[in-house]
């Protein structure tokens, strides 16, 4: 017993009409059917009212009208064949699409039913007197009253001219209408070729018609590739995707990538040193070109940051800059500029971020130069050095009670920090280190608890009442802590109290004693003719 490949024919034919997911479909394949026929001019009319589509194109005509009714045939001469590989399917849409199908080109016309077609009718081939340029198609009963709005987006990459019901389509993404370059995988337009905005954003064509392209790009910012149809297929019979489309991705961006380098390899040759760095260091760093800066003197500006304001844990950053101008190799060389590494300012690093903004030194994105760039050798990761905290004169120690936060506080007259090569003082912002705030004599705000956390919880949320809180709580404690007034001090304590609120204490008088020593106690007597009472804490 033996077992053979057999096709039902009548099955194959009533489920064909399925295979097709786009209805504009039946568009793309004639139009690609023209182009193959050598066509430089298509003209497209569709009436919605009479629901009538007719293609009319210069090609070089048809020859054989039984390729119309020959499926998976594609009828083409070999050089097509080989060259774009089609399937032979695309006529077909127009017998599920269309009641009636009229075909002319030379002096021959045949008028399909096309219900009487899919049943394997035979079909009239009729002469004309007259002969049609090209080939004419006219559809009848075909339902497309959106094809005006669709049309434009069709024939994006279109490479021969189109006119929709008279108009000249723009067609803006043709190779013609583009400056390209040559590349193993067919022809590519880089948006940034000139000016150096590059763009990730990419829309690739096949035989003219859109087969992948981002979610969403702009058109002034999208690169374009025309695939070499003998290297890459579509996905029959839509062609709306490649086929092993991951596959195919990677090989065109390996592409692109090679593309940028042949540019950037251009522009440094006509370029001077500032002049590269400046317009085309963005998309060196995109698309993995760094090395081209390895001998280069000049460093991009992007690379530096300076801390120009009071760090804190925080999103924003707001307490860096990047610098007006990126150092020269000289200054960096000769140690007159500092380039140090810190990861984002968190629990641990306060100090270090604090040392870098007392001494100046410059936060310097090194991941933004190749390994082997000479910048590298001169940067110092301070996250790697330790750095030790002293408080010169402490003068108190105490808990902070705050909603969030209850770190120790120190008051003091200033701070030291000492690194193995950098020793700095600090006199006018507080610190935080170990869970401890360390507050020199020019701190008076509460601002030191953003280095103590970031206020943010398990859900991602940021407690911002409890920042305002615990800041205004540190502030109040820096003020009592260095009043001078012990009746100032002691009534600003007792206002948060609030003491009216209980009625037993209302009307009496107290005498308040605070003891003195390394942990001084209080004892409160209340006093004659209000009651006998002694407390002592």
């Amino acid at each position: 017993m033996q077992i053979q490949v057999r096709i039902n024919e009548e099955g194959a034919l009533r489920n064909q009409r399925y295979a097709f997911t786009d209805r504009f479909t039946l568009v793309s394949e004639l139009l690609q059917n023209a182009r193959r026929a050598g066509a430089t001019h298509i003209e497209v009319d569709y009436d919605a009212g009479t629901q009538v589509l007719t293609i009319r194109d210069d090609g070089h005509g048809l020859d054989d009208f039984q390729k119309l009714l020959s499926f998976h045939e594609s009828g083409w001469d070999a050089a097509t064949s080989a060259e774009e590989r089609p399937f032979g399917v695309g006529f077909s849409k127009c017998l599920y699409a269309a009641t009636r199908c009229v075909v002319a080109s030379g002096h021959q016309r045949v008028d399909i039913d096309t219900a009487a077609a899919l049943a394997k009718a035979s079909i009239d081939i009729e002469s004309m007197a007259d002969a049609v340029t090209g080939t004419r198609i006219d559809l009848h009963g075909v339902d497309l009253p959106d094809l005006g709005e669709r049309i434009e987006t069709l024939c994006l990459g279109f490479p021969v001219e189109v006119l929709f019901n008279g108009k000249p389509l723009m067609r803006r993404f043709a190779a013609a209408h583009l400056t390209t370059m040559d590349s193993p995988i067919g022809t590519v337009h880089l948006t940034g070729m000139q000016d150096g905005k590059f763009s990730y954003n990419t829309l690739v064509f096949l035989q003219g018609f859109c087969v992948m392209k981002p979610n969403y790009c702009p058109f002034d910012e999208v690169n374009v590739v025309h695939l070499d149809s003998r290297q890459f297929m579509a996905r029959l019979p839509d062609r709306d995707k490649l086929i092993d489309e991951d596959v195919q991705s990677k090989r065109i961006s390996t592409a692109l990538t090679a593309c940028w380098r042949q540019i950037l390899e251009s522009a440094k040759a006509r370029l001077s040193p500032e002049q590269f760095v400046v317009i085309y260091y963005a998309a060196m760093r995109a698309w993995g070109h760094w090395d081209l800066l390895n001998d280069l003197d000049v460093l991009p500006v992007e690379l530096f940051d300076e801390v120009v304001d009071y760090p804190i844990q925080d999103d924003d950053r707001s307490y860096i800059r990047q610098v007006a101008a990126a150092p020269t190799r000289e200054a960096i060389e000769s140690g007159a500029v500092t380039l140090v590494s810190l990861d984002w300012l968190g629990d641990d690093n306060a100090a270090r971020w604090m040392l870098a903004r007392a001494k100046g030194f410059l936060i310097f994105d090194w991941i933004g130069l190749s390994s082997d760039h000479w910048a590298w050798r001169h940067v110092r990761f301070l996250d790697n050095e330790t750095v030790r905290v002293e408080a010169v004169s402490e003068q108190i120690r105490v808990q902070l009670e705050g909603r969030w936060i209850w770190p120790t506080v120190i008051l003091c007259d200033s701070v030291i920090l000492r690194s193995a090569k950098d020793v700095a003082e600090i006199t006018e912002a507080g610190l935080c280190h170990e869970d401890v705030v360390y507050i020199p004599m020019g701190e008076t705000s509460g601002q030191p608890v953003r280095q103590a956390s970031s206020f943010i919880d398990e859900n991602e949320q940021f407690m911002s009442s409890d920042l305002d809180a615990d800041r205004d709580a540190l502030a109040d404690l820096i003020r009592r802590l260095r009043s001078v007034d012990p009746v100032q001090t002691l009534d600003s304590l007792l206002q948060e109290l609030g003491l009216g609120k209980y009625p037993l204490l209302r009307g009496k008088t107290f005498a308040v004693t605070v003891g003195d020593g390394v942990a001084p106690g209080h004892s409160v007597a209340l006093l004659a003719g209000t009651g006998d009472c002694h407390a002592v804490g």
